[in-house]
């Protein structure tokens, strides 16, 4: 009994030194930070909405301030690198998935930070040169049960090709989107191979509407355009918050992609953007991104969607960038055709 006191104990001390060593160093990048002018600058793709709410607590627990530049993955890649190479970068931070920054990385865009938040993470779970997963990026089929009852919608990837709803889907662009080109690359993790060929090949035949990225799809079904949508399985509650009444399809495993808070290698405010990555990846806003909806990276903490404890989450493809244009080719062939 003595022994396993001890034992405890020991545990406790070492627990309480290892939290008091990182909130030193919290306090140390962040009064670095001010001294670089309080400000962190941030390219990402996720929702300004969701990103507004971020924001406000990393305000309130650190005193920084950010700004904050939204555009589709692909569009935020391009923007980034481009100021990159010209040698002038104005960013801090990209928040994005996991193929454009994969493509950063190798031009050597990223510096490695090894944030003490992210000792919370198992290592299985952090990328060597993109660190932890934040978050994940669901992709299914969400439906607007005001144009079609849930007992008439798709129930499996096979049914939603079928001659019934034809011209009743939208989605992004496959010649273009990322997660999109990522999603259909990766079928065969969900599906045998030549199912997951015919499945690519019938979809095209629906003659889907095509827009630019996940979120105008899922605007579009939920202001009532459309019925259903491919898209990310989030909406089904965030856009339902509107009070559009959405729903998604149920099944056992859905393909996901991995999201990321890095650091510019040419950061103009290197402490601020560790001072991020150092909130961002707390329980605090874990919790914050669930609230909106998102799926975090965090076991038991979930967005209040039904069933969202249930997923079987698949993580897709990561594709390099020569893999990514010979995909974007083949895409094309397909749904332009």
């Amino acid at each position: 009994m003595e022994d396993q006191m001890k034992i405890v104990l020991s545990t406790l001390t070492l627990i309480v030194a290892l939290a008091s060593a990182c909130f030193a160093q919290d306090a140390k990048t962040i009064d670095a930070a001010k001294k670089e002018g309080g400000k962190v600058v941030i390219y990402g793709s996720l929702e300004s909405q969701v990103v507004d709410e971020v924001l406000a607590g990393f305000r309130k627990k650190t005193g920084l301030t950010a700004e904050y530049w939204r555009a589709s993955a692909m569009s935020v890649m391009n923007r980034s690198m481009s100021e990159y190479r010209a040698g002038a970068p104005l960013f801090d931070i990209v928040m994005n998935n996991s193929d454009p920054l994969v493509i950063m990385a190798n031009e050597g865009m990223i510096a490695k930070y090894d944030s003490p938040t992210a000792k919370k993470y198992p290592k299985d779970q952090i990328d060597p040169r993109l660190g932890p997963v934040s978050r994940y990026g669901i992709v299914g089929v969400v439906f607007h049960k005001g144009l079609i009852k849930a007992e008439d919608a798709p129930k499996s990837l096979d049914e939603l090709v079928s001659a019934k709803y034809k011209g009743m889907l939208v989605m992004a662009d496959p010649t273009l989107h990322v997660t999109t080109i990522q999603w259909l690359s990766s079928l065969h993790k969900i599906m045998p191979k030549d199912r997951a060929d015919k499945f690519i090949r019938d979809l095209a035949a629906m003659k889907p509407t095509l827009v630019e990225s996940m979120l105008p799809a899922a605007e579009r079904m939920a202001n009532g355009e459309f019925p259903i949508a491919l898209t990310f399985v989030k909406y089904a509650y965030s856009a339902a918050k509107g009070g559009a009444p959405l729903d998604y399809m149920r099944v056992d495993k859905m393909l996901g992609d991995a999201h990321f808070a890095v650091l510019s290698g040419k950061a103009p405010r290197p402490n601020a953007g560790k001072a991020f990555i150092d909130y961002y990846l707390d329980d605090e806003n874990m919790r914050v991104l669930a609230h909106a909806g998102e799926f975090p990276n965090r076991k038991g903490i979930y967005p209040p969607l039904p069933g969202a404890d249930k997923i079987q989450y698949v993580q897709m493809e990561v594709l390099e960038a020569k893999a990514f244009e010979e995909k974007k080719k083949e895409f094309a062939k397909i749904f332009l055709k």
